[in-house]
């Protein structure tokens, strides 16, 4: 996996130009961190920071081929799945391949297809092509959004990169924050709009997305959607369906040329995942290594969203599947030193600990492993969270997985932040996702909360997950596959019947009985335990200590915002919110403020 951006300047790249990309470039160095390259003409200019996955030796970028008498130059981020098939396709249309890289792929499809390349890659991507010949830049981004594209157009011109520090590095784009962008930051992050940016003028690439860019402007286009369909499919046929789906898109993300691992909790979506994998793993003579995650000193009672641990659960799964199990155990103190840094690699305030660990995590499996599959992405589309069975969460107005949506902002001085009006704000755009939710006239209420909740769902919660996977793990330069993600699995899934999905009250019901039989019955039958928090008192001692020490620094932008009297009950140990998903709490909350503080200052953000 890699990092990308580029400027697109008609007539106008300049020596001065270039040496800003490559800057932009060098502020996503971790992403790739084996090798570096560059390419600019009168018109572009690429960077690339290169991890190397697949053929190490051959496959640098950015990568240029002929194709007839055109030329056509490449950057590219993430993996393709269907190579074999595309080789096969490709070399009947007198394609002569030099390496065993997708990149090289990648920019032969389009070289051959054009824009219809897209409706044959299976895969995760984000990546622009420069066809010289036609003067046309065309950038994608995968259907689901598993990997980053952001652009903006300063003066006219076209920068796209795979984070947001690599565009605020470009000289003439500034760190400025509107209303809309404060409303996100404080009401919905880690979430934010996929119709409203954050930042002012940089404009993410949404999943699904395509653009073309020439010296006329810029064309957009979306080549992906969640399409309501009448499904005719038997119970028994669905479920060999959806076995056939899974196992088919694990299997095709095993494949690595350099070390790959899972991730285990012993859950039901990492134990499909681990235990396909590791059968494939069997298959070539191999053990599949596997990591499971724990903080220190983390006892806590059970609740209805986190009934068990994962130690019992996933140590089983190792076992019963064979696999070479780590458990990784974070510190504390290193959970919350690692919060600034969590940050910046996300380039928001993001989901406090959550992040934090997973970047302590995904270092530690780096050391042995360069690849890792995550069972991320099942929740949103096999139906697992509370939202897609409790009608009452998609009635109140307001995006479902926020339990109080003024929980943060109220911290926050009123005359700076007009929280009611914010609230309206979000409240109209939740409206307005909910209204364009396609639906089929013959669904009943059920099937329409189930499309309304996996819209939901996908295009807003999962984005917050899976840009907290990437970012963490790229941090670390590990790239992160997540098998659940493939858009087959998503466009079958959204048109198959509730009653199927949630089968005698059960959530995720299908995915459970199309894979019963790769699982121990204990891990069949146990209820969704989300990503593990710490419950240790000397985390929230450590970062009350962290903010405290903020708000006393005279350049704190955090302490001239909030209401001190609102903040002082909650450093003294005032009601314990749950404001975001199930595992916000008031350690979480403390931590997030002081996020929100590095995040400001760090970033030297304007609020305009």
């Amino acid at each position: 996996m890699c990092s990308i951006c580029g400027l697109f300047a008609p007539r106008k790249i300049t020596p001065e130009k270039i040496d800003a990309v490559r800057r932009m470039g060098e502020t996503m160095r971790s992403r790739g961190p084996d090798r570096a390259g560059s390419y600019a003409d009168a018109d572009t200019a690429f960077h690339h920071n290169r991890l190397a996955v697949m053929d190490p030796a051959r496959g640098d970028q950015p990568m240029t081929v002929r194709h007839g008498r055109r030329a056509y130059t490449v950057v590219y981020n993430g993996e393709l799945y269907n190579g074999a098939e595309l080789r096969r396709e490709l070399s009947r249309h007198g394609v002569r391949l030099r390496t065993r890289c997708d990149t090289e792929l990648l920019v032969y499809a389009y070289a051959v297809w054009g824009e219809e390349c897209l409706s044959r890659l299976n895969g995760i991507y984000a990546f622009a092509v420069w066809d010289r010949a036609r003067e046309t830049l065309f950038c994608a981004r995968d259907p689901l959004g598993v990997k980053p594209f952001w652009y903006a157009t300063p003066g006219g011109e076209f920068c796209f990169a795979s984070e947001i520090k690599a565009l605020l590095a470009h000289p003439d784009i500034q760190p400025e924050i509107g209303r809309e962008g404060l409303w996100q930051l404080l009401f919905l992050t880690p979430v934010t709009l996929r119709s409203t940016p954050v930042f002012r003028g940089i404009t993410e690439l949404r999943p699904g997305e395509c653009l073309t860019v020439t010296a006329a402007g810029i064309k957009k286009r979306a080549f992906f959607r969640l399409a309501a369909e009448p499904f005719s499919e038997s119970r028994e046929e669905c479920i060999a369906h959806v076995r056939e789906l899974v196992a088919d898109a694990i299997r095709r993300q095993t494949e690595s040329d350099v070390p790959l691992a899972c991730f285990l909790s012993g859950g039901l979506d990492s134990s499909v995942v681990a235990g396909i994998a590791a059968a494939r793993f069997r298959e070539r003579g191999e053990t599949l290594s596997t990591y499971s995650f724990e903080y220190e000193d983390n006892e806590y009672a059970p609740t209805l969203f986190q009934p068990n641990r994962d130690d019992g659960y996933a140590l089983l799964a190792a076992r019963a599947f064979g696999t070479d199990h780590t458990v990784l155990v974070a510190p504390n103190e290193e959970v919350a030193a690692l919060l600034d840094a969590a940050t910046e690699a996300r380039d928001l305030p993001g989901q406090a600990d959550v992040d934090s660990s997973l970047l302590y995590f995904c270092r530690e499996v780096r050391r042995r492993h360069t690849v890792a599959l995550s069972g991320e992405c099942a929740d949103e589309i096999f139906g697992g969270y509370p939202w897609f069975y409790r009608p009452e969460m998609l009635s109140r107005d307001f995006f479902p997985w926020i339990h109080d949506p003024l929980a943060r902002i109220s911290l926050f001085r009123h005359e700076l932040v007009a929280p009611e009006e914010g609230l309206a704000y979000l409240s109209e755009q939740y409206r307005r996702v909910v209204s364009s939710v396609e639906c089929l006239d013959e669904d009943d209420d059920a099937m329409r909360r189930s499309r309304i909740a996996s819209v939901l769902s996908q295009s807003y919660f999962m984005q917050s997950l899976l840009e907290r996977k990437d970012r963490m793990s790229m941090a670390n330069g590990l790239e992160v596959r997540v098998p659940f993600s493939d858009h087959r699995i998503a466009s079958y899934l959204y048109n198959v019947p509730w009653s199927y999905k949630f089968e005698n009250g059960v959530e995720k019901a299908l995915l459970r009985e199309a894979m019963r039989d790769v699982l121990p019955d204990a891990i069949y039958r146990r209820k969704k335990s989300p990503y593990p928090k710490t419950h240790s008192p000397r985390y929230e001692r450590a970062v009350l200590d962290l903010l405290k020490n903020r708000l006393a620094r005279p350049g704190s932008r955090l302490a001239g915002m909030v209401d001190p009297e609102k903040l002082a009950s909650l450093l003294d140990g005032g009601e314990d919110v749950t404001w975001f998903g199930q595992l916000m709490a008031r350690p979480q909350l403390v931590a997030w403020l002081c996020q929100f503080d590095d995040f400001c200052e760090k970033y030297r953000v304007a609020f305009v």
